[in-house]
């Protein structure tokens, strides 16, 4: 169970996914979900650029969802791996002004930097009574939407006996047969760098045995996913629910919750500071976090971040899990010091 000491640090310290695949996918999302109606009385119009990294059809849902409450609002998404578009707000703050209105990327380790970079704008939604401090910037800045756990996923073809630690992947059995994503491309990947190393049981010692294991290093969770499920490995270390939904379709795979503990993140939302969308990024912003988007996110197989909506099935709610946690202000300063030690021990 989640001990009160830890859980600030590592909720605090979140994102997800995410779940990113490996190829960079700009978007403009304007219609309506298919076969809905319009069912808004509001006047909100115009343009909104929307940066994450959601895999594309997540946030396709979620933009068509939105146009179904807000029609007017034009939603130009764009989408790849945390990293990925954490360069591009930098490249285009260099350039002399930051092009997205809206941002939902996978931890808020990303989010505390771009927050030091007075990148943010502070709006406090009133969705967010729902949600528990803990998940979420106490000056506003960001705020959690999921729960998601990078957990151990097995393809059960090939693997007899399921584990129950994380130390199978220093294992024979493990040899040339486990995967996991990159980094310096999924933010999920560069948050589990960060926890991992600076975990007493595991350290950089464990990290080391990953690598004299020939552990496979890929782009993203996406493509972690399918390497097991199709039983080019046995073993990777992904978010949770891309598994569930795999096993959900009979693929032969298992999620495995280690009993060491699993690293959290929430993919937090935020509205970029100096946006010239400002009523229509509040908007977008309250209904990924009301009920109705909650709803959606379990619909498309997430973990809700809001009070009072179950987990799809297959998934731990946060009080089920044990956690592995790390402070936020060291996991922020020494986020680039981490990725540079991964690339000199992995060469990727």
């Amino acid at each position: 169970m989640l001990k009160k000491s830890s859980f600030f640090a590592i909720m605090a310290s979140m994102l997800i996914f995410t779940g990113c695949s490996s190829e960079t996918q700009a978007s403009t999302n304007t219609g309506l979900a298919q076969g809905s109606t319009n069912t808004s009385s509001t006047s909100i119009s115009g343009k909104l650029s929307f940066y994450t990294s959601q895999p594309e059809e997540d946030a396709t849902q979620l933009v068509q969802a939105f146009n179904v409450k807000y029609p007017d609002v034009q939603v130009e998404t764009f989408r790849s791996g945390t990293e990925e578009v954490a360069a591009k707000i930098q490249a285009e703050k260099q350039a002399g002004q930051v092009q997205a209105d809206v941002l939902l990327l996978a931890d808020s380790v990303t989010f505390e930097s771009l927050k030091s970079q007075d990148l943010l704008m502070s709006y406090k939604s009133a969705e967010r009574d729902q949600i528990a401090d803990e998940l979420m910037d106490a000056d506003g800045m960001y705020t959690g939407t999921k729960v998601i756990a990078t957990i151990l996923a097995v393809n059960t073809d090939k693997v007899s006996t399921l584990p129950t630690s994380w130390q199978v992947l220093t294992s024979d059995e493990a040899k040339d047969d486990a995967i996991m994503p990159s980094p310096l491309y999924s933010g999920a990947a560069a948050y589990n760098i960060g926890i991992f190393s600076r975990t007493d049981s595991f350290g950089w010692e464990f990290l080391g045995k990953l690598k004299a294991n020939n552990m496979s290093v890929i782009k993203g969770n996406g493509a972690v996913l399918k390497a097991v499920a199709s039983g080019e490995k046995s073993y990777g270390i992904v978010v949770d629910y891309m598994v569930a939904r795999e096993k959900a379709k009979g693929s032969a795979i298992e999620l495995i919750y280690p009993a060491e503990g699993v690293p959290i993140i929430t993919e937090p939302i935020g509205i970029v500071n100096n946006t010239d969308s400002i009523e229509a990024a509040k908007v977008f912003v309250d209904f990924v976090l009301s009920k109705d988007g909650q709803e959606l996110a379990a619909e498309i197989g997430y973990t809700p971040i809001r009070n009072g909506i179950t987990p799809p099935e297959g998934l731990k709610g946060i009080s089920d899990l044990t956690l592995l946690s790390g402070d936020i202000a060291i996991l922020t300063s020494e986020r680039e010091a981490d990725k540079k030690q991964f690339t000199e021990l992995f060469g990727n």
